[in-house]
């Protein structure tokens, strides 16, 4: 069977906090099973977008989106649309690893729990934390808190977490910045792992990093009136090695940051 072209697709999407306009007319495509790297300075609205993804800008009360974003060719903005049901098929991973206050074990199987799941929990535990690259590091304490791993080890909890829904798309917001190298490589390998089974769009400021892991780029830009917007997307290797825009040969070559 033939895979689709693309999972999401951002059709001039725009948003506002208030009077300010974070966004402008973005316009993307993410494809299925691969790894899309979003890049850019600070404040071009790398993770503004991300969150359009899986509708978290709904729970700003200052936050307005415009256009439309297509999930399998369905609008994920139309009325009848649920986000509590988008957040379950499109998980979220944050910057910074956010377990509950809670086991190991339960971390994992809250949203099976909440999501009223018929299936032997115990086994879709450990599968979630197989996944997550974290199962024989905590096979024999999952009933310990989740306090008590570290900040690496906690970063794939949650992944996990994310995981045990069983979603199609995993957005991952700089899921490795407040990580040491080691468990930062931890993260960038399990990413590569997950691009077998998901689609995976994670935000970076690392552009070692956006090169190791991700199969197509986004370049993302500020405007003089602090708006942001897409500049260039396309493969990955293209983007670093033979960018169409300037600008974005400029941010690669650490011409500005």
């Amino acid at each position: 069977m033939k895979q689709p072209d693309h999972i999401l697709h951002a059709n001039k999407v725009s948003v506002w906090y208030g009077e300010f306009q974070a966004l402008r007319d973005v316009d993307l495509v993410i494809k299925p099973q691969q790894v899309t790297a979003l890049i850019g300075p600070s404040g071009c609205g790398k993770s503004t977008l991300l969150r359009c993804f899986n509708r978290m800008n709904d729970l700003i009360p200052s936050a307005k989106v415009s256009g439309e974003i297509f999930f399998h060719k369905q609008n994920l903005y139309a009325p009848n649309i649920d986000p509590t049901d988008i957040r379950f098929r499109i998980g979220m991973v944050f910057q910074q690893p956010n377990p509950f206050p809670k086991t190991i074990f339960d971390n994992v199987a809250f949203g099976l729990r909440i999501n009223g799941y018929r299936g032997n929990i115990n086994d879709a535990v450990e599968h979630s934390l197989q996944d997550a690259a974290l199962w024989n590091e905590v096979k024999d304490r999952l009933h310990k808190s989740a306090f008590t791993l570290s900040g690496g080890q906690q970063q794939r909890l949650c992944i996990a977490r994310a995981l045990a829904v069983q979603p199609e798309i995993i957005l991952m917001d700089e899921p490795a910045s407040t990580l040491d190298p080691i468990a930062t490589l931890a993260i960038e390998e399990l990413i590569r792992k997950l691009r077998e089974k998901y689609t995976i769009v994670i935000v970076t400021h690392n552009m070692q990093q956006a090169a190791r892991v991700s199969d197509e780029t986004a370049f993302l830009m500020v405007s003089d009136d602090r708006c942001g917007y897409l500049v260039e997307h396309g493969e990955t290797q293209q983007i670093f090695r033979t960018p169409v825009d300037k600008r974005t040969e400029d941010y690669i070559t650490g011409r500005f940051s």
